[in-house]
């Protein structure tokens, strides 16, 4: 239970509701022992007419007590369906006030989770696999929500009941009572074990079921390269095995299930035929009446359900009890980069690198060491180097995506920890070279930079990314779905979104993380047009570009080559070009490329 501790200020957020369901579910178990109390009335009464009627046998008289006992029925049966319609008025409210403080509750777990993973750093994604963050902030928190609401319930419920009806049959007979509850705990023991039992097969199903959907997820997303490679028969019969482990033991379960109930009723059924036995010989011994055998037996059904229900809601709290070992694990978690609450203002994008070192914490790769460079406002940077040299570190690093190890960052003559989160990110734009696209339509996604964002605006910057003339032929022009992760759309139409994404902006900084690799030369050269006559026109905002190709760089005020996560040239694309080094190389290498398809 220690771990659901950490639920308490939630319940006591709503401690009004809480207060008010106990109130109703006590009233309600008041009225459902009155209902008990007529019938054994009811029956006496008839017992009593009945014996009457033998030692009568004046016609008039025995007329008399069938005119009596016609009325006295109806009102005995109209009161068991009073106190039975106003017990389902507090049982109606205690759903009313316990089940939703559940659903209060679960709304603000997922709201704090949702706005704790918000605030968590790129590092603590990168170790952290996405279905295990799904079905924490889904299937843990609906486990959680079950003990709040129908375990807090049925518990409270569980114990007024018992609480209520044995206090009335110790009334009646104490001696009886006894006899009454020697059955119920060995039932008690017997659901809790068969309920762990269930437990232990149900986890086990839960694992299946979500390795099926993580298996199903990924042939789906990776329906294109199945189908390339003709690998659907081999995914067909993973799947299938996968499905038949999940069939069985789902088969499994039902058989146990299966003797849960009988088990139950078994047992319930030897407190009725104890109060049979024995309260026949009370009954023969003249301490009890027939009535009161009627109202014992009616007692044993109010009880059955509060029994089972400890073995059911014991097995609710320790599934949350589980589940909230995992949440509090994840609210645990503490985001590395902590930004002030407010700072200086980014004016001009001037930014330089002072010693500048980073190693990821989960690899161990040491991607960026002592880098050291300046750029001024208003100017391009072009950054060429081989795969994994860490140009898309150094790109991250500038938002603080990622923080440094070793060295300085500064911007606008400040340092980058002195900028707020959104002084320092709202005026940068970032195209990241890994592409994502929302399942929306490409409109929303282009405004997504910009969220009040006009039309105007939107098909400005579309133009700017050359986007444009594409988004007009699709049928549904700028509301066309693009689909999960833009699956609907081409490389290079979802990298010119992505360029239009952060375009929209006008940021002072624009980070263009090699987001034109998958683009013919006429469009890369009308967007470095569109960017040279962006950059006339706001004079104070620069340009950070990765590139693979020279023909993307050559126009930049300042170029730096980076290899295995060192600066080994740097200068502008004249300096380079006639300075023995990987930027020579590439560049020769691709003017060869270039004439060899001049001649084709």
């Amino acid at each position: 239970m220690k771990a659901l501790f950490a639920l308490n200020p939630y319940i006591w957020r709503y401690k009004k509701l809480l207060i008010l369901g106990t109130l109703f579910i006590i009233l309600s178990n008041i009225f459902s022992v009155y209902p008990a109390q007529i019938v054994r009335m009811s029956i006496d009464m008839v017992a009593e007419l009945i014996r009457t009627y033998r030692l009568i046998s004046d016609f008039d008289a025995i007329s008399g007590l069938d005119s009596l006992l016609l009325p006295a029925l109806l009102l005995f049966g109209g009161l068991v369906i009073l106190m039975a319609v106003i017990r389902g008025v507090f049982l109606f409210l205690t759903r009313q006030t316990l089940i939703i403080m559940s659903r209060k509750v679960e709304y603000d777990l997922h709201r704090d989770l949702y706005d704790h993973f918000q605030s968590l750093t790129l590092s603590f994604y990168r170790k952290s696999r996405t279905g295990d963050l799904m079905a924490r902030i889904t299937e843990d928190v609906g486990r959680v929500r079950m003990y709040l609401g129908p375990g807090i319930m049925y518990t409270l419920n569980a114990i007024s009941t018992a609480i209520v009806v044995i206090i009335t049959m110790i009334a009646v007979n104490p001696e009886l009572t006894l006899y009454v509850l020697l059955p119920l705990p060995i039932l008690s023991f017997v659901i809790y074990y068969v309920e762990s039992l269930i437990q232990r097969k149900s986890d086990l199903i839960q694992r299946q079921l979500s390795k099926l959907t993580t298996f199903t997820q990924e042939i789906f997303s990776g329906i294109r390269v199945i189908k390339a490679y003709v690998k659907e028969e081999e995914s067909s019969k993973v799947f299938a095995h996968e499905a038949d482990i999940y069939k069985n033991r789902s088969v499994n379960l039902a058989k146990l299930e299966a003797l849960f109930i009988p088990a139950v009723i078994f047992l319930a059924g030897l407190s009725t035929l104890l109060v049979v036995w024995i309260g026949g010989e009370k009954i023969i011994a003249g301490s009890l009446t027939i009535g009161n055998i009627a109202e014992f037996i009616i007692y044993i059904g109010l009880l059955t359900w509060p029994i089972i229900a400890v073995g059911w809601v014991t097995t609710l709290i320790q599934r949350a009890a589980a589940s909230q070992v995992r949440l509090n694990e994840l609210l645990a978690e503490r985001p590395e980069i902590r930004f002030p609450e407010s700072g200086p203002v980014l004016e001009q994008a001037s930014l330089s690198f002072q010693d500048v070192s980073f190693t990821y914490a989960d690899t161990g790769i040491n991607a960026i060491k002592d880098i050291s460079f300046r750029l001024e406002a208003g100017q391009k940077l072009g950054i060429l180097g081989p795969t994994g040299s860490g140009k898309s570190t150094l790109c991250a690093l500038i938002p603080r995506l990622f923080d440094t190890d070793f060295g300085k960052i500064h911007i606008s003559g400040n340092e980058l920890r002195q900028y707020s989160i959104h002084g320092l990110r709202d005026e940068i734009g970032y195209a990241p070279q890994d592409v994502f696209l929302f399942s929306d339509n490409v409109a929303n996604n282009i405004a997504f930079g910009k969220p009040d964002a006009s039309q105007e605006e939107i098909e400005a910057a579309a133009k700017n990314a050359d986007i444009y003339n594409n988004i007009q032929d699709f049928k549904e022009k700028f509301k066309t779905v693009v689909g999960e992760r833009g699956v609907t759309l081409s490389g290079g139409q979802k990298q010119r979104i992505s360029v239009a994404r952060a375009w929209i902006r006008k940021p002072k900084l624009l980070i263009l993380d090699d987001v034109l690799s998958a683009v013919d030369t006429r469009t890369e050269e009308t967007i470095l047009n569109n960017l040279r006559t962006y950059r006339q026109k706001n004079p104070q905002s620069s340009v950070i570009m990765v590139a693979h190709r020279i023909s993307c760089l050559q126009d930049a005020d300042h170029i730096i080559v980076l290899e295995e996560g060192r600066l080994t040239q740097q200068g502008t694309h004249e300096e380079l070009v006639n300075r023995e080094g990987y930027y020579q190389r590439i560049y020769q290498k691709q003017l060869l490329e270039a004439g060899a398809e001049n001649r084709d």
